[in-house]
C-alpha cells in the first residue's frame, strides 16, 4: 500500500510539474497581442512566440528539411524549414518568435519557412 501511494504521489508531482512548466510559458509568451499558438487561426498571418521542444532533420520528398515544434504553454506547432539541414542558434530549449501561415499536413498544424527571430 505505501508503494501504491509513494508511486501515485511521484506521479501526481511530476504531472503537477508539468502543469507549471505550460502555465509558466503561458505567462511568459501568451500577452494581448500576441497569438497563441492553440487560438491561432489557420491559414492566417499570424506571430507566434514560444520554446523548442525538439529540433531534428527529416528529409520530405528527398529535400532536406529542419522540423521543430514550438511549445507556449497552450499547444504545440510543427516548424519546417525546407531545404535546411542546420540552421545556427535553432536548438532546443531556445525561445524564439515565428511569423507566417498556419496549415495542416497529416493531421498535423504546421509552418513551412516562417520568419523568425530569437528571443534572448
Amino acid at each position: 500500500m505505501g508503494e501504491k501511494s509513494r508511486l501515485r504521489r511521484s506521479i501526481s508531482k511530476w504531472a503537477n510539474s508539468s502543469d507549471q512548466h505550460a502555465r509558466d510559458l503561458r505567462k511568459t509568451y501568451c500577452e494581448p497581442g500576441h497569438d497563441t499558438i492553440a487560438a491561432a487561426p489557420d491559414r492566417e498571418r499570424v506571430v507566434l512566440r514560444g520554446t523548442l521542444r525538439t529540433v531534428t532533420l527529416r528529409p520530405r520528398g528527398g529535400v532536406p528539411a529542419l522540423e521543430a515544434e514550438l511549445f507556449d504553454g497552450s499547444g504545440v506547432i510543427t516548424i519546417v524549414w525546407l531545404g535546411r539541414r542546420r540552421i545556427v542558434g535553432i536548438s532546443p530549449g531556445v525561445s524564439m518568435q515565428v511569423q507566417g501561415r498556419i496549415g495542416c499536413h497529416d493531421d498535423v498544424r504546421v509552418m513551412y519557412n516562417p520568419r523568425y527571430e530569437l528571443i534572448p
